[in-house]
Order: structure tokens, then sequence, then C-alpha cells
């Protein structure tokens, strides 16, 4: 029988995502817990400072907004190695209405980079929240770190749901070296059985014809000198192909960067707003796009 607590979410479920949540912690070798101390608080403070900032830039959070976020009872949680924090993730309540929570931000040090610590965070968060009653989470990435897209799109199960162009205003930290900041919202349905195998580490994966040669048209590709180059499509399955390090071409070729940030806002962008649906991310670097899709 199954059991259902007092916030309408399945106990078992509720404990599957605990059970995932502390098998991703003992992978990475870390301990995740909630923030509760302002000495806490600072800590993640200055390690989102050495994440994003440069000499000339804030860090992306304070103290005093940290200690709104966690006696709201939001969600504010640290990743530590040891006694030493090396990621954190920050999330407040949406609408009442909605049962879902915004993720803000999360973090991790870089060099734990390999370690699944920013999954291991994420599995943790789901399994707060669906212990609070919450069903969906929603962030959003930056759509031209490939990396990103990998992880939130196939690692994690998260569906694309809105292209927002120039989110947060231009933004000049040393991840962003102040491009426009356009995003792709995602939302995680903390309920589905896809997403409950994800935080297991069994992601789901395109079917291999979903994308077939003689079935897709590519929309946006990099040159052989990683220029992008848009091409005629009107095929119901569209590729939308991203640079191999869209960071290192903001360090070296900003301006290559932000014809870049162009062409994706004109194809990805459009494509989405049309009603296309993003149906994931492929290993080739390409959104895989249902252009005949109506969400």
């Amino acid at each position: 029988m199954t059991i259902m607590s007092a916030n309408g979410t399945s106990e078992d479920l509720v404990e599957d995502a605990r059970q995932a949540a502390r098998a991703a912690a003992d992978s990475a070798g870390i301990t995740i817990r909630l923030l509760h101390q302002v000495e806490e608080f600072s800590e993640v403070v200055a390690l989102f400072e050495r994440i994003w900032t440069s000499n000339v830039t804030q860090g992306p959070v304070n103290t005093e907004t940290l200690r709104a976020i966690s006696k709201a009872g939001s969600y504010l949680a640290g990743a530590f190695d040891g006694d030493k924090l090396v990621g954190a993730g920050m999330g407040f309540f949406a609408a009442p209405s909605q049962q879902a929570l915004h993720s803000h931000i999360a973090g991790v040090d870089g060099r734990m980079r390999g370690r699944n610590v920013g999954f291991a965070i994420k599995a943790h968060q789901r399994a707060w929240a669906l212990g609070e009653g919450i069903h969906e989470i929603s962030w959003t990435f930056d759509p031209l770190i490939s990396r990103n897209a990998h992880f939130n799109l196939v690692k994690l199960g998260a569906r694309a749901s809105k292209y927002h162009r120039n989110y947060y205003g231009q933004m000049s930290d040393v991840i962003n070296g102040g491009d426009d900041t356009d995003r792709l919202l995602v939302t995680w349905d903390l309920l589905s059985a896809s997403v409950a195998a994800a935080c297991h580490g069994k992601p789901a994966t395109l079917e291999s014809s979903a994308h077939r040669a003689d079935e897709a048209q590519t929309l946006l590709e990099p040159s052989a000198h990683d220029e992008p180059t848009v091409r005629e499509a009107d095929a119901a399955l569209v590729l939308v192909r991203l640079p191999n390090d869209i960071e290192a071409l903001r360090r070296s070729r900003p301006e290559t960067a932000s014809r870049w940030r162009a062409a994706l806002r004109d194809s990805l962008g459009a494509l989405m707003d049309d009603g296309g649906r993003v149906l994931g991310f492929d290993s080739s670097r390409r959104y895989v796009i249902d252009t005949k899709a109506r969400s």
C-alpha cells in the first residue's frame, strides 16, 4: 500500500529520492546539508565570488539575502568535502498554488570538477523539495554552454520550457563575459519516473531514430573557424549545434561569441517561440527540436 504524507506526496517516493540523494553524495565523496548559520552564509558568498567574479564585479549573492532565504524556509544547502564547503545551491518557493520551487543559483568549486558534486546537489534538492510537498523545480541556464545543456536536459532529465532573451541584463563576471544573458528555462517534474531514474544515475537518452540524418535538418552549426553558420531548415526535426567552448570564445574572440548569442536567439529561441519542443541534447552538442509540437 502506498502511504501519502501530510503534504500529499507518496512517502515511498520521498524515501526513494532520499536514497538517490545519499547515493549521489556518497559517490561524489561529499556530504550535503541545509545551511542555517551566518558563518555558513559567508562561506557561500566567498565560494560564489571565486566562481563568478572578476576584479571588477561583486558576487551573485550576499549574506543578508542568504539569511532571508534560510529564515523563510526556502532551500539553501552546502556540499562539503570534509569540513570545506565546495558547492552550494539556493532556491525559493513559487506561488503557493504551484507547488513549485525556483532554483536560483548553484555552484561548485572548479577544483571539484569531474566528481559530480553538482548532480549530488540537485538530487538533494529534489529529495528536500518532495519532502516539502513540492512537485516541480524550475531554473535557468545559459543555452550556449554545452556541458550545462547536457547536464540539465540529459543527466537530470529536465524539460526546456521557454527561451528568455537577456534575462538578467548584461553581466560582466568571468563566466558571462559582458554578453547578453539569454537563458533557457527548464522545469523538473519531480514526480516523473524518468526524473527519478535520472537521479539514480540512469538518465533517458534520445531514441536513435529521433534525429537521423535523413529526417532532421541542421539550422545552426559552427564553421571550421567556430563561426555560427545558419542554414535553411524546414523539417519537422531541426538540429541546433553549439560551439565546442563558448566560454573560451568569450575570452579570446568576444565578437564571435556575441554572434553566437544572436544566432542561437534567432534559431533555438525563434523555434521555441513558434511552439517547437526541445526533445533533448545529443552527444554532438546539438539541441533536437520538434518544430511541429505544441506544448
